[in-house]
């Protein structure tokens, strides 16, 4: 059995139903992280292993111990919310000492904790400060202290570093990386940001309107999208997601778009068989699209012609979105290119990297 393990969760509120027949599990000390858009129900699952929302159907177990009817201060959880929830009027001390204190701990082992937490968050300096005195980041490390004194079996965070800007995020991230590789135990992290999702899950969870859309290792999900959903929320930029008519000509299977038609590889053309003469949604992410002889590696792959729409330089590449007839593309090209708005040029699609979707279900192909 997992050490957390959720089974057919199902949690209405009212007629509302929030999530929907969820199966979630995290093995002991992996990171898993809820990824979705807001509303999609991932903090509401966060809630109920917490013990903070009831269950509507289904069953919670944490270390093997179906924890339904179990208060939260009983289910030797720990969690972390977005906004910190620290007193103000405490010391930091005070602050992650305030747990072990009513749980009637002794004092010198109390010190010990606090100290030795404040060790590992490189935050000693600040035992004696207020909340007030110190910056969002270090409030936060404060936040995570107070969790990591209890020692739980289990850390919740809910969208711990929302609050922060991009570079203190960025910071945080390698932090509680190095945090859980520290600790050892079980995290199960809640955010909407796919790119804390990519670097800090073993395995990421996609949720969507209270369901869960894949489950899997991130780069197994970035390569292998399970659907329509997945393909399109997960990467940055975003996949192009391009209608096309699956066709047979001469024996071959192509993808035909408004104004392209692409002949699939052998193993996709395969795939293909059943879906001759329907629609489909083509997935091609933006760093297999490539400008015609910039690249060694783009020679002898299909060519489109793009007109160029927008330019965006951010430094390592250059981010372009382009147009042909109805289709719009978005490509990440070499940053030495001299691409401006208005060119028409040749881009190439590497064939090898596509992805392909039924139109009407949106499952994979």
């Amino acid at each position: 059995m997992a050490h957390v393990e959720l089974r057919g969760v199902v949690k209405k509120f009212g007629d509302v139903l929030a999530v929907d027949r969820v199966d979630i599990s995290a093995e002991q000390k992996e990171f898993v992280v809820l990824l979705g858009p807001s509303g999609c129900g991932k903090t509401t699952c966060l809630r109920m292993i917490a013990g903070l929302e009831t269950i509507t159907e289904g069953e919670i177990y944490i270390a093997g111990r179906k924890v339904n009817d179990i208060l939260p201060k009983d289910r030797d959880i720990a969690m972390v919310f977005q906004n910190y929830a620290l007193y103000p009027h405490m010391s930091v001390y005070k602050n992650m000492a305030l747990g072990l204190q009513l749980q009637k701990f002794p004092k010198d082992e109390i010190k010990e904790r606090v100290e030795a937490a404040a060790e590992i968050l490189e935050i000693t300096e600040l035992l004696n400060r207020k909340p007030m005195a110190l910056s969002g980041g270090q409030r936060q490390r404060v936040a995570i202290g107070r969790t990591i004194v209890r020692d739980p079996q289990v850390f919740l965070f809910d969208e711990p570093l929302s609050n922060l800007d991009a570079k203190l995020r960025s910071q945080m991230r390698i932090e509680l990386a190095k945090l859980h590789r520290k600790i050892g135990k079980s995290i199960i992290y809640v955010t909407h940001d796919q790119i804390e999702a990519m670097t800090l899950a073993d395995r990421i969870v996609i949720m969507n309107k209270g369901k869960v859309m894949q489950m899997g290792k991130p780069m197994e999900i970035y390569n292998n999208p399970a659907n329509l959903f997945v393909a399109g929320f997960i990467g940055s930029p975003t996949m192009n997601l391009l209608d096309v008519k699956i066709m047979e000509d001469g024996g071959k299977i192509t993808l035909a778009g408004d104004c392209f038609m692409l002949e699939a590889p052998p193993d996709l053309a395969s795939r293909c068989m059943p879906y001759k003469e329907k629609k489909a949604v083509l997935g091609i992410r933006p760093n297999h699209i490539c400008q015609a002889g910039m690249d060694l590696e783009c020679e002898g792959k299909p060519q489109v012609e793009l007109e160029v729409e927008v330019v965006e330089p951010v430094g390592s590449e250059i981010v372009i979105d382009t147009s042909c007839g109805k289709d719009q593309f978005t490509a990440c090209i070499d940053p030495r290119s001299t691409v401006k708005v208005g060119d028409k040029l040749m881009f190439t699609i590497d064939l090898s990297q596509i992805h392909l979707f039924d139109a009407e279900s949106g499952k994979g192909i």
